[in-house]
């Protein structure tokens, strides 16, 4: 069993992994040791602050051990990804793979022995979007029946955000003015049209006036915003996203909690008060990266 998109996933596995990461926050103690002996290799084609710590601590707590792997100063960068995964696979009870490409992942668990997590690549961010319905469970104890509007570029985050909210039966309002083409998924929007859960709009002030959840992301992935080749495609986003940021001028009349999945580009997706803001749970959220790790490693690693 791999985490490669939640498309690969059933409700109910969602929805048990999203319970069991909630306990394990609230009774830690009971799980300590619980993956002693056990495994996890990590590796980055890309940067990373959350998706690292949070699995490196978890599964240090959980009693395993996590072993870093820099895709530059590995033989991946040099060979056949079939190849690396399946000696990697025969030392280490499971991988998490940062990647620019899907592809490569699925490739990766198709050679690997073990299981192969997703931990970001150009299409979806499962994790990202698990730990984001851990949150929203623990602030509102219910799911079903939210309204979340996502405000920004439809990207990886908002594929996986979609997939895991319509699941979960929490309704979903997108408001993006730009796709990256890389992450257009036609299969995964047209299942969620077709739950009557998701929706997709311009209008930004509409589809914030009865939201229970506001969430927004980068406008600029972070493997391009300080890129100079980049510069031009980002001043044009920029422009165009513009109107659309999360202030508060747009939230005045909201009591919607706030959301973003880090890292934060402050004075663009987003204005500073607003970061501050009393509903804001941006850092709540970003500290259930940690409690969700603990839940997918134990999903896939421990034996019923």
């Amino acid at each position: 069993m791999h985490l490669l998109t939640l498309k690969d996933w059933t409700t109910e596995q969602i929805k048990d992994v999203i319970d069991k990461s909630l306990e394990i926050k609230r009774k830690p103690d009971e799980y300590e040791n619980i993956l002693e002996s056990k495994s996890l290799a990590m590796i980055f084609q890309k940067t990373s602050t959350r998706t690292r710590v949070s699995f490196e601590v978890a599964m240090t707590q959980l009693g395993g051990h996590a072993v870093f792997l820099d895709w530059r100063a590995t033989n991946f960068a040099l060979a056949d990804i079939r190849d690396e995964t399946q000696y990697l696979s025969r030392n280490v009870d499971c991988i998490m793979a940062r990647l620019l490409r899907h592809a490569d992942l699925r490739a990766m668990a198709e050679a690997s022995r073990v299981p192969v997590i997703n931990g970001c690549c150009e299409k979806y961010h499962p994790c990202q979007a698990i730990s984001d319905l851990v949150t929203i469970k623990e602030e509102k104890n219910v799911l079903q029946g939210l309204k979340l509007v996502y405000i920004g570029v439809h990207n990886n985050v908002c594929n996986s955000l979609i997939e895991g909210c319509t699941r979960m039966g929490v309704n979903i309002t997108t408001v993006t003015p730009i796709v990256n083409d890389q992450s257009v998924d036609k299969e995964l929007i047209g299942k969620a049209e077709r739950t009557g859960l998701y929706r997709t709009t311009l209008d930004v002030k509409k589809a914030v006036q009865d939201s229970d959840i506001i969430y927004t992301d980068t406008w600029v992935d972070m493997e391009f915003f300080l890129n100079p080749k980049f510069k031009e495609e980002k001043e044009k986003r920029i422009r165009l996203m513009k109107p659309y940021q999360v202030n508060s001028e747009l939230l005045k009349d909201s009591d919607a909690l706030i959301m973003h999945d880090m890292p934060i580009h402050r004075g663009y997706e987003m204005s500073t008060d607003v970061i501050e803001n009393p509903n804001s749970i941006i850092y709540e959220q970003s500290e259930n990266r940690l409690h969700s790790a603990r839940g997918i490693l134990l999903k896939l690693l421990k034996k019923p």
